[in-house]
């Protein structure tokens, strides 16, 4: 965080994350993301890695932004196009106004949200990601993507959503840090509790728009002790089987229902994620 000046202060001195058993000695994913987009939740660990990718790719802050971006324009469609209500956003990352609920809840204020995430830190800014309308309803579990029963029998989910009715299963910028063999059997396993009419948005990094890019990106990730895996367009369309995909399909984020009234569309070679919206039938 920062002080008035200028002054970076670091936020294990933030009341929220005081008491919250941190390892800022390790970079981490959703603090690395937090300071590509700006924000200032993160720490020396982070933007250590963080600022090596900068340095050798320039556009990665844009190209962080897309990728946020995009979660906005599929959160809106979902809830203004599809007419869903029920949120289940894994892997939610440090809160980024506007996060997922105030999208969903600025088209029905009744939307539900739950937010799932392991980062302790995330944790300690929960606050910020309940405070939706009073209409609706958000909650947040702290859970692990790679246990998905423990996940859905959590009582807060429970109390929250209704597994009866459709669901989006929001997946954004989680994928690529697990390999396939993970990553796949999850999701199909998320997705079989969910009933028709449910849908899953996801997005996934890829080589296949900015190699060169993506080799940097991907290398420092790796010296960070950060797991990673960059996926091709049809590898990323493995995670919809037996979905029905939402039209463009699977796409470069860049390309998928372009807002240009919310900003410059960067082009392809700027972006390095997929994204896709699929509905269970």
């Amino acid at each position: 965080m920062e002080r008035p000046g200028g002054e970076w202060l670091d936020p294990s001195e933030d009341e929220a994350v005081r008491a919250v058993d941190l390892r800022i000695d390790v970079a981490h994913s959703a603090r690395v993301y937090d300071y590509m987009l700006g924000g200032k939740t993160n720490f020396a660990a982070d933007r250590a890695a963080a600022d090596k990718i900068i340095a050798e790719w320039p556009g990665s802050r844009a190209s962080a932004s897309a990728a946020r971006a995009v979660m906005h324009r599929m959160v809106r469609r979902l809830a203004a196009v599809h007419g869903i209500r029920q949120f289940l956003d894994i892997g939610t990352g440090i809160p980024t106004t506007p996060n997922l609920h105030e999208v969903a809840q600025g088209i029905d204020s009744a939307s539900r949200i739950v937010y799932v995430d392991n980062d302790p830190i995330v944790l300690a800014h929960a606050r910020t990601l309940l405070a939706g309308t009073s209409q609706g309803r958000t909650a947040y579990v702290e859970g692990d993507f790679r246990e998905p029963a423990k996940l859905l029998a959590d009582p807060a989910l429970r109390q929250t959503l209704d597994l009866d009715r459709p669901v989006a299963l929001t997946l954004i910028n989680l994928v690529h840090f697990l390999s396939d063999e993970t990553a796949l059997p999850l999701v199909a396993e998320l997705l079989g509790a969910l009933p028709p009419g449910s849908y899953l948005a996801l997005s996934a990094g890829t080589a296949d728009s900015a190699p060169a890019w993506a080799a940097i990106a991907s290398r420092r990730y790796s010296e960070a002790g950060i797991e990673n895996h960059l996926r091709t367009r049809a590898q990323v369309e493995r995670f919809f089987a037996g979905l029905e995909l939402d039209e463009p399909g699977v796409v470069l984020i860049n390309r998928w229902h372009p807002d240009p009234a919310a900003g410059p569309v960067p082009p392809d070679g700027e972006v390095m994620a997929y994204a896709g919206l699929g509905r269970k039938p």
